[in-house]
């Protein structure tokens, strides 16, 4: 039960809410990717409104609120459509990173900007060698005096041609195995020597790119974390990332199972034992992931980093996701079954998912790694 002034927080929250978002139902016709002047508009909306960064120092631009606030925020913005799409990485994995790893004038410059709307960031890991094996990645960094060179490639990097700044992992030593000569740095997508270049999808949209670093420098302050633990930084943001995309697929199926109950009480199917079974079974996933997600945002806001629940509610999510996306109308139908495949994909895909539950949390023994301990310049990999 709320407080009184959690009582007052949910009502300001869902008066915000009917003023300025469509309810789901309304919204069928929404493109599955924002466009930028929306989301921009919107985010910064919620930040003015005071309901944007709810747990994030406020310090740093935040609320400084505490995560029962972010609680009530989720289960009122449950049935309403929230244009925000574009700011998933910047919110839910950069802004987690640079608390955790970045440094103050870091912080103080950048996430207040993130959380008004201003600066819109992306995730710079995979490459065309190094997609589930992003350790084997070989964009390479340089340091020159102050400076760092870093020339190479990175692919399906989503929104980095709406980006202000990118998380880029590069390869800073080559005489260190793969998981140690890594280092975590912020590139700004307009520096001299950056190219972005679009991958169109097979619904049509534009979410995807291409980045290419041709001697772009960088500052040594962009530096996260240290030189050459670029790893740890980056498993940090891959289980925020794996967070944020459990939560995307908790908000795309919440309140589902109570929209399927209803429509086979209108059919009068509830009485068909296979069609209760689906229903039960529906409701029963969508109450694990969602469960799951409250205790992976209790772990982050406890100051905790995200671990292996992380990839639980990403794996929950993304197969519920897919197993949902046929409910919608007809006229939206060829596109989310097209779409849907991607949530098992994006952020890691299943089989790495379930190896991470395996290994972390049942026990299991690790699969035989030939190049561990192996210097990375000694490593076949395809040059």
């Amino acid at each position: 039960m709320d407080s009184a002034p959690e009582s007052e927080f949910r009502e300001r929250v869902r008066l915000f809410l009917v003023e300025h978002c469509m309810r789901r139902v309304e919204s069928r016709d929404t493109p599955m990717l924002d466009d930028r002047t929306t989301a921009m508009t919107f985010q910064r909306r919620l930040f003015d409104a005071g309901l944007a960064g709810l747990t994030v120092p406020s310090e740093y631009g935040g609320q400084g609120l505490t995560r029962r606030h972010q609680e009530i925020f989720n289960e009122e913005a449950v049935d309403f459509y929230l244009p925000i799409g574009l700011y998933t990485i910047t919110i839910g994995m950069c802004i987690p990173v640079l608390l955790e790893h970045g440094t103050d004038e870091q912080r103080r410059r950048h996430i207040a900007n993130m959380l008004a709307g201003h600066e819109i960031w992306c995730q710079m890991f995979s490459e065309p060698n190094a997609g589930s094996d992003v350790a084997s990645l070989q964009m390479r960094a340089l340091r020159d005096g102050d400076e760092w060179i870093i020339n190479g490639q990175k692919v399906w990097t989503s929104s980095a041609h709406y980006a202000s700044y990118g998380m880029c992992v590069t390869r800073t030593d080559v005489n260190l195995p793969k998981h140690k000569g890594l280092t975590m740095m912020i590139v700004p997508m307009d520096a001299p020597g950056v190219t972005v270049r679009p991958l169109i999808q097979a619904t049509g949209d534009h979410g995807f790119n291409e980045v290419f670093c041709d001697d772009v420098r960088v500052p040594l302050d962009n530096v996260v974390g240290e030189i050459n633990d670029g790893w740890r930084v980056a498993l940090s943001m891959l289980m925020n990332e794996r967070v944020a995309l459990g939560a995307s697929g908790n908000s795309l199926v919440s309140g589902r199972a109570d929209v399927l109950i209803e429509a086979a009480k209108a059919l009068g199917a509830t009485t068909h034992l296979v069609v209760r079974q689906a229903l039960i079974d529906v409701y029963i996933r969508e109450q694990v992931l969602r469960f799951v997600a409250l205790r992976v945002r209790a772990a982050v806001e406890s100051g905790h980093a995200p671990g292996a629940e992380g990839s639980i509610a990403k794996l929950a999510g993304s197969e519920l996701v897919a197993w949902l996306e046929g409910d919608d109308d007809a006229r939206k139908a060829v596109r989310t079954f097209v779409h849907a495949p991607s949530f098992a994909i994006a952020g890691g895909t299943t089989e790495v998912q379930r190896n991470i539950i395996g290994e972390r949390v049942l026990g299991l023994p690790k699969d035989p790694e030939v190049d561990r301990g192996v210097p990375f310049k000694d490593v076949l990999v395809n040059r």
